[in-house]
């Protein structure tokens, strides 16, 4: 497992206001906790978890390794409990208020402090303040938290409902997922393993009140145009006096150096809740825009509160101005489904997002850094957070602001119908609530979607053979109930500036694609439907917001949980870690029609990585040479949350997939694109550059496997902006006889006018099982240096696919998957802090001819 490591990014911040009217106090070190009436205290991380803390303290397993997820399910029956002791001075007891911030407990608990029971938590995904000055006390401050079994507490539940929820992704014979408002993904998926948790998993904090305190501030951009944007500026202040006081608000904002007039109001403050609207206008704002489209601009808005010339609170909010909808228009097709940002069309390139550790209190700064470095080097605007994880860490909306990633945000539900009993929905009303209001300051949120395909499940799945009319007639209710008034009422209230939709997909299910004309689709034909990777481009959706294809990760991270005796797709190891019922056996199907049998475990695993990565790059290529039609590919997924065979393309120890280094290439701001059709082969600029690049020279090289280079074609094309459109067309005859088909490349490449290659494109036109691929050798040479090896690579005729190894974890490379030419040089840069010159690290090279 990989090291545990604190939020410190989370953690709360002491600071002070003028005249010492606020004061932070960080409760998240000192916690012990212990299975209930055991008396076994262990010390406890916070945040954190009980089995994340159970396996520090070597009470439980590794749970990654081998099979060992099924000696720790004990722990989610059993109650827990928390405690620490805190110190309070007689200073911190004069202030005029205190409130106890619980970010997040998970997820039923009781809370006591000081012998009173002051919260009873059932909602993982909501944060917890509680006033509680009347009961600190000066000297020793005593907190007890019990945590009661996610799955045990729900047991009555299911009793008195009468069956089980169709809860597939729950892995426990008893469904109790459902009930639960609670990271789903903790109870298992098709990708995931099954560590129901309990415990403090995000940070305490205990703040002190003078006067007043801002609640929230909401920067509600009500229109933003390139000459105004007019803001309203909503801010909840909390006033902690007995009587009126009269105070003066004032709203300044600024970007960067560049401060704008500040706007101010006289107001009553009551005590207890005040609700205040200021208006303000900034004049020629600089907006924010999607990466490749221009600078991400956040300006700060600032709100004080003064009372008597002395300022008693203050609160600032970072954000940029920009206008972004869902675009859903009748049309000649159907009905669109695409997004505008400051009234510009974007294509939607990018993927689905499920948290990155089981253990969600892992994810630091650094794990974020590191994602978003993933995403931005893929060249993607676009990540999907999917309905069955969690409403994310403020880091992460933070980075997808600064870099000019948009975020559809899916409310979390997925797969299953919900109850929808009033005691339920309060329960998630209060779960909407709070995450809009938290999240709906950053530019990077553009997008609200109900649920993950809830409705789909309810119309496709077959649930009505399983259970009787008057249950399925109460989940259809209970849908229009959660997704078609709560919610939507909630986005409209809370924040009205973003579109919603209902759920995901939209009206579609992928075994209708005749539906495809009129919404987003998870189309699932390729993979669940088993069809060939090449159906995908006659079927285009209007939005791909669902798509994909597994493999295993590389050998480097299954070595990690299994041993050589284990490495055999059909060992109880690698079943543990395939989750899809149907996992190996599409692998193995799809490989069989597309490449030779491999002769043993470890080609087994390579093949699958080079048919994902092409095969993927095939489908997301035609989405993107399908616009407008087509605006978005949004590909299921990009990472894992644990070392496992699955969607994702990287591994769950930052390992690219060859599918992440395909994306990048297929989803550049200018790419190539090659369709071969009718005879006939098009060349295809696809740009999301809002402004045209034009003559390009478009080189066309017919290469010999063996050979080389035959004939060479050049034309001088443009790149229209924000387009995708055909630039060439060729004449398969006059390029190639059918015979060569089978031994000849049609090699690609754009440059600009200094000769530098913007995109290339290698076509072939068969599968590896039908190519004459030529034995051959790839020669190396290795510069080392430390943190850096470059790797040169040659062969005099071609090698498909070479994939480059090191045995280090994470390790960085500029390039791997490659099409080595024949006669060509190509150097791979490996970056690690872990690479030192002196070691000369082991790298192997493998290529697809060597595997038959």
């Amino acid at each position: 497992m990989r090291k545990v490591i604190s939020l410190f990014f989370l953690l709360a911040i002491p600071f002070i206001l003028p005249a010492q009217q606020v004061e932070a106090l960080s409760l998240n070190e000192g916690w012990e906790f212990s299975q209930m009436n055991k008396n076994q205290w262990y010390t406890a991380e916070v945040p954190g978890s009980v089995q994340r803390d159970l396996v520090r303290h070597n009470v439980l397993p590794d749970p990654f390794y081998g099979i060992n997820e099924e000696k720790i399910q004990w722990v989610e029956d059993e109650n827990w409990d928390f405690k620490k002791t805190f110190t309070i001075t007689a200073d911190q007891l004069k202030y005029d208020d205190a409130q106890l911030f619980f970010e997040g407990l998970d997820t039923h608990a009781d809370v006591f402090l000081n012998g009173a029971r002051i919260l009873h938590s059932e909602n993982m995904f909501i944060g917890y303040k509680i006033p509680v000055k009347q009961l600190l006390k000066e000297g020793e401050n005593h907190l007890y938290l019990r945590f009661y079994s996610p799955v045990q507490l729900m047991m009555p539940a299911r009793a008195t409902f009468g069956y089980d929820y169709p809860a597939g992704n729950d892995h426990r014979e008893e469904k109790l997922s459902i009930y639960n408002r609670k990271a789903p993904y903790h109870f298992g998926w098709d990708w995931g393993i099954r560590i129901a948790q309990m415990g403090i998993w995000k940070p305490v904090s205990l703040n002190f009140y003078n006067g007043a305190r801002i609640e929230d501030y909401y920067v509600k951009q009500a229109s933003v145009t390139a000459q105004s944007a007019k803001i309203d500026n909503q801010i909840e202040i909390h006033s902690a006096a007995n009587a009126p006081v009269q105070a003066v608000i004032t709203v300044a904002y600024s970007l960067r150096d560049d401060a704008g007039k500040p706007v101010s109001k006289n107001i009553t403050l009551q005590p207890g809740k005040n609700m205040i609207s200021i208006p303000l206008e900034v004049d020629q704002p600089k907006r924010w825009m999607p990466v490749n489209w221009g600078e991400q601009h956040l300006y700060d808005f600032t709100v004080k509160v003064l009372s008597g010339n002395r300022e008693i609170a203050e609160k600032t909010v970072r954000t940029g101005l920009r206008s972004v909808r869902l675009v859903q228009e009748s049309d000649g097709h159907g009905k669109s489904f695409y997004f505008e940002v400051n009234d510009i069309p974007i294509f939607a390139k990018g993927s689905n997002y499920i948290p990155g550790e089981i253990f969600t209190s892992q994810q630091d700064a650094g794990f974020y850094d590191r994602l978003f470095d993933n995403i931005t080097a893929t060249n993607m605007n676009f990540i999907r957070v999917w309905g069955g994880g969690i409403y994310e860490n403020e880091e992460f909306y933070r980075q997808a602001d600064e870099r000019g990633i948009l975020v559809w945000q899916d409310f979390i539900f997925g797969c299953v119908p919900y109850p929808s009993d009033d005691a339920f929905l309060t329960n998630v009303k209060k779960e909407v609530t709070y995450n809009i209001r938290r999240l709906r300051n950053h530019a990077s949120l553009a997008f609200w979607c109900g649920n993950n395909e809830i409705e789909e499940g309810l119309n496709h799945w077959g649930w009505q053979k399983e259970y009787p009319d008057e249950v399925m007639e109460a989940w259809f209710k209970g849908y229009d109930k959660t997704f078609r008034e709560l919610i939507p009422g909630l986005v409209s209230e809370l924040d009205s500036t973003r579109s919603y939709i209902h759920g995901s997909p939209y009206d579609s299910n992928w075994g209708n694609p005749g539906k495809f004309a009129a919404s987003d689709a998870h189309d699932w034909g390729l993979w669940h439907g088993r069809m060939p990777f090449e159906a995908m481009a006659d079927r285009l959706p209007r939005f791909a917001s669902e798509f994909g294809f597994q493999s295993f990760p590389e050998m480097k991270t299954i070595r990690t949980f299994a041993e050589e005796k284990d490495f055999d797709i059909s060992s109880d190891v690698m079943k543990t870690h395939q989750k899809s019922g149907i996992g190996n056996e599409v692998i193995k199907q799809y490989m069989d029609m597309y490449f030779h049998t491999p002769t043993n475990f470890e080609d087994f695993i390579y093949i699958g990585l080079v048919m994902q990565g092409n095969g993927m790059e095939e489908s997301v290529e035609a989405m993107r040479r399908g616009r407008p039609y087509c605006m978005g590919a949004l590909y299921w997924q990009i990472n894992d949350d644990w070392p496992v065979v699955s969607w994702s393309s990287i591994d769950y120890y930052n390992n690219w997939k060859a599918q992440h280094y395909r994306m990048r290439d297929v989803l550049a701001p200018l790419a190539l694109g090659v369709e071969s059709k009718d005879g006939k082969i098009h060349y295809y600029t696809m740009s999301d550059y809002l402004q045209d690049h034009n003559n390009l020279r478009l080189t066309v090289q017919v290469i010999d496997f063996s050979t080389g280079k035959r004939k060479e074609f050049t034309e001088r094309v443009d790149a229209k902006a924000n387009d995708s459109r055909i630039v060439k067309t060729f004449n398969i005859a006059d390029l190639v006889n059918e015979t060569e088909k089978a031994y000849t490349v049609i090699h690609a490449f754009l440059s600009d006018n200094k000769g530098n290659v913007i995109s290339s494109k290698d076509h072939f036109f068969f599968w590896p099982n039908k190519l004459e691929l030529p034995q051959t050798e790839v020669k190396t040479s290795v510069q080392y240096r430390d943190g850096e090896y470059r790797v040169t690579l040659s062969s005099k005729k071609l090698a498909k696919d070479v994939f480059v190894e090191i045995p280090i974890q994470g390790a960085r490379f500029s390039d791997n998957f490659i099409d080595l030419l024949p006669g060509e040089k190509r150097t791979i840069i490996i970056t690690s802090p872990e690479l030192r010159a002196v070691d000369k690290t082991s790298i192997t090279v493998k290529h697809i001819r060597e595997t038959y």
